[in-house]
C-alpha cells in the first residue's frame, strides 16, 4: 500500500540517505520478522534493498496488511518519539538490507541537520492522514468498495495505464481489506471477466474505470 510513500513535504531521498548513514546495516532473509507488535525497541529502519510488509494480527492468526514498503522508505519512526510498544509487526517479503538507526544515533544525527527532523514530522502527519483514510475505508465501504479503493490506491500510472507493480496475491488483498480470500477472488474474477482489470504475472492493470458498485 502507498500509505507510507514519502511525499514532497516529507524527507527527500538525500534526507533518507543521511539518516541511513547514521545507522548500522543489517540483512534479513525472506519471511524474517524484524519488528513484533507489542515489543519495546527504539530504532528506526531505512530499507536499502528488498521489500517488507507492515501488518497487525490477532491471537487467532487473522492478519491485516497496513502497508508494503521498498527501497528508500522507512518504518519504526514512532519509536524515536516515545517509549511505547510497537503498534504493528514488520516481516520481510524477500531478502532485505536495512539501516538500523537507534534513538541515540538519530538524536546525534539530527543535531547536524535539524531540518530533517521537521520533514520527518511532516511526513508522519501525512501517514496519520492516510491511515485515517484506511480506517474509513474499512468501516464505511462494503467488501467490493474496499477492494476497489485499495486497487486504486495501489495503482500508479505507467506508460499511460494504471498499474500495480507489486505482485499481490488475492490473499494479500484480502488481508488489506479485512475480507476472506474467497470473496476477494470472486470479485477479482468478475472484474477481470468484465475487462476492468487485467492480470499478467500476478501484476494488476486497471484497464478501465472500476464500477461504482458490485
Amino acid at each position: 500500500m502507498n500509505a507510507d510513500v514519502l511525499t514532497p513535504a516529507g524527507p527527500s531521498p538525500e534526507d533518507i540517505q543521511f539518516i541511513a548513514r547514521c545507522g548500522v546495516n543489517r540483512t534479513y532473509p525472506r519471511r524474517a520478522v524484524i519488528v513484533t507488535e507489542g515489543s519495546e525497541t527504539d530504532s528506526l529502519y531505512v530499507i536499502m534493498e528488498g521489500r517488507v510488509k507492515i501488518y497487525a494480527s490477532e491471537a487467532a492468526g487473522k492478519e491485516i496488511i497496513l502497508n508494503v514498503q521498498g527501497p528508500g522508505e522507512y518504518f519504526g519512526e514512532l519509536a524515536l518519539l516515545d517509549a511505547g510498544q510497537r503498534s504493528a509487526s514488520v516481516m520481510t517479503l524477500e531478502p532485505v538490507r536495512l539501516a538500523c538507526v537507534s534513538r541515540a544515533a538519530f538524536s546525534a544525527c539530527i543535531q547536524q541537520n535539524p531540518a530533517v527532523a521537521f520533514r520527518l514530522i511532516r511526513d508522519l502527519a501525512q501517514r496519520v492522514r492516510v491511515l485515517t483514510e484506511l480506517v474509513k475505508n474499512l468501516a464505511l465501504n462494503d467488501v467490493y468498495g474496499r477492494v476497489a479503493r485499495t486497487l486504486m490506491n495501489l495503482a500508479e500510472e505507467r506508460e499511460g495505464r494504471l498499474t500495480i507493480a507489486e505482485r499481490f496475491t488475492h490473499q494479500d488483498i484480502a488481508s488489506m481489506v479485512g475480507a476472506s480470500r474467497e470473496m476477494v477472488s470472486h470479485i477479482m474474477k468478475d472484474l477481470t471477466t468484465g475487462g476492468y482489470v487485467e492480470i499478467k504475472d500476478r501484476k494488476f492493470t486497471i484497464a478501465r474505470p472500476l464500477p461504482r458498485a458490485w
